[in-house]
């Protein structure tokens, strides 16, 4: 009984810094390639269906993972791309208070996609991409 505690346990802690990105449509697998060009704006579809890109606020933990592992972008660089692109009449994808906030609109909204620590992973949602920190 004590070992399979300390396995769950440890679990735990393995995922602790395993990061995924959800969505509740149809969208299968995704590149981190396709995940950039969608949170940088370039790319809008994707089989037909508009994904709407959802971030955690500027000061997550999760975001910062996801914008050096998948973006591959310093905070000020990101500041830089979105001013430029403010110009251009692009806006950055919208951003939502907690994991619990993107798993509700996921669910609810055909085409939305964010990222969650994979620990608060369920049934209504599906993973289509991981990257570990």
């Amino acid at each position: 009984m004590k070992i399979v505690l300390i396995l769950q346990i440890l679990s735990l802690f393995a995922q602790a810094d395993e990061y995924i990105v959800v969505t509740h449509s149809k969208i299968k697998n995704l590149t981190k390639n396709q995940l950039k060009a969608l949170y940088l704006k370039k790319l809008s579809f994707i089989d037909n269906i508009k994904i709407i890109p959802l971030n955690l606020e500027a000061n997550n933990k999760i975001r910062k993972s996801f914008n050096k592992h998948i973006l591959q972008m310093t905070p000020s660089h990101l500041k830089r791309y979105w001013m430029t692109q403010h110009y251009l009449g692009h806006r950055p994808p919208h951003s939502m208070t907690s994991q619990e906030s993107i798993k509700l609109f996921v669910k609810k909204v055909d085409g939305a996609i964010g990222y969650i620590n994979a620990v608060n992973l369920d049934d209504t949602i599906h993973v289509i991409y991981r990257w570990k920190d």
